[in-house]
């Protein structure tokens, strides 16, 4: 396990609080590596006003030395879904979509039966959207022809013959769906592509020049390979088995561990939007999770969750994907951030079980390390 201090912490605090919370994650972390079924490497970032400090343990690269350094490229999984909120919020400020916009208004190529569905529905997950992810017939591409492309309007094809799930707004379920949906309805509001509009309202005012949404395998380097991890088989290098077209607005977009605390500063606090958007952003559905679950309890926003836990509060989102796992959050004032991010696909569902605690344990500790006194 190594730190590497991007910012001064001066000597008087080695021995407070926030001393004593950096050792608690080191020891966690080191746990987690130690699993058997554990990930290879662990990325953590820490930053609380303008300093940051970076940990790292692990083999970015199995049969290497290589560590995880904070500019290494790696898939944000479902934190995409941070971005795709970004872009929507954003073009609901500038009056080009309304969160009262339905899908028959700006896409109305989809089902029928999904035409009352708003914009605000779509981005708490409370639409009803059948989840094309589940579908037996994408999973049967994947596995015929994983690098495949699929056209952004070609994915919710593989659900379009669903009915809704729940009448919308009457409960959360989270949905993949609800982002491809979004995506679809920015560039029906605004006649551009959606990687047009993330470079144009995300990427060039917040200085995210390593994130990109990639339409295929592959991954620009130097990238953290991304490994399948399973009780007594070797770990295979899965970083560039499926083609990210399928997940696009829901979940493609490639970032860094720096950028990502960089953009979840923005979007999380009050950097990226106004106040009317960020309250809009923070009308919370009580009991929403992220998928895999964040840290203490949870509760969904638009695009972004709140996490609540005994040292706190942060605002954030989590993801995962073949190979990938992360957390970014931020505290609600924007001056203190958190991300961490293994190169293996953890969750309740996918990998060890036991090994997905601990990780949430250790996005509990971080943040609480990003939240504690001095």
């Amino acid at each position: 396990m190594a730190i590497a201090a991007l910012g001064v912490i001066p000597p008087a605090a080695q021995a407070g609080p926030y001393a004593r919370a950096k050792a608690a994650l080191q020891r966690e972390a080191n746990r987690l590596l130690a699993m058997p079924t554990g990930p290879p490497a662990i990325s953590i970032t820490l930053q609380r006003g303008r300093r940051k400090v970076y940990i790292d343990g692990g083999r970015a690269v199995l049969g290497t030395q290589r560590r995880w350094r904070s500019t290494d490229h790696m898939r944000l999984a479902s934190v995409s879904k941070a971005y795709n909120g970004a872009v929507a919020l954003r073009l609901v400020e500038r009056g080009q979509l309304r969160l009262s916009d339905t899908i028959g208004q700006r896409v109305p190529s989809l089902p029928s039966a999904w035409h009352g569905v708003t914009l605000r529905q779509l981005l708490n997950h409370t639409s009803g959207l059948p989840n094309y992810t589940t579908d037996p017939d994408l999973q049967a591409f994947l596995h015929r022809d994983p690098h495949g492309f699929v056209a952004s309007d070609r994915i919710l094809a593989f659900v379009r013959d669903k009915p809704l799930e729940f009448p919308p707004g009457s409960r959360y379920a989270y949905s993949n769906s609800d982002n491809i949906a979004i995506g679809l309805m920015a560039q029906s509001a605004t006649g551009r592509s959606y990687e047009r509009l993330l470079r144009r309202l995300v990427y060039q005012p917040l200085g995210l020049r390593r994130t990109s949404l990639p339409s295929t395998f592959r991954l620009p380097r130097p990238y953290v390979h991304g490994y399948d991890v399973r009780p007594g088989q070797p770990r295979e290098d899965i970083s560039t088995a499926l083609n990210m077209s399928f997940v696009w607005a829901a979940g493609a977009i490639q970032s860094t561990p720096l950028e990502l605390n960089r953009f979840i500063r923005a979007y999380g606090a009050t950097k990226l939007l106004g106040p009317r958007a960020r309250r809009q952003q923070r009308s919370w559905v009580r009991g929403g999770n992220s998928e895999p679950p964040g840290p203490g309890r949870a509760s969904a926003g638009l695009a972004l969750f709140q996490y609540r836990l005994k040292c706190g509060t942060v605002h954030g989102h989590t993801g995962n994907f073949p190979g990938y796992t992360n957390f970014a959050a931020v505290t609600p004032g924007g001056t203190r951030s958190v991300t961490v991010s293994v190169n293996s696909q953890l969750s309740l569902e996918e990998g060890d079980p036991a090994v997905f605690r601990r990780l949430r344990q250790i996005y509990g500790l971080a943040s609480c390390a990003a939240l504690v006194r001095r």
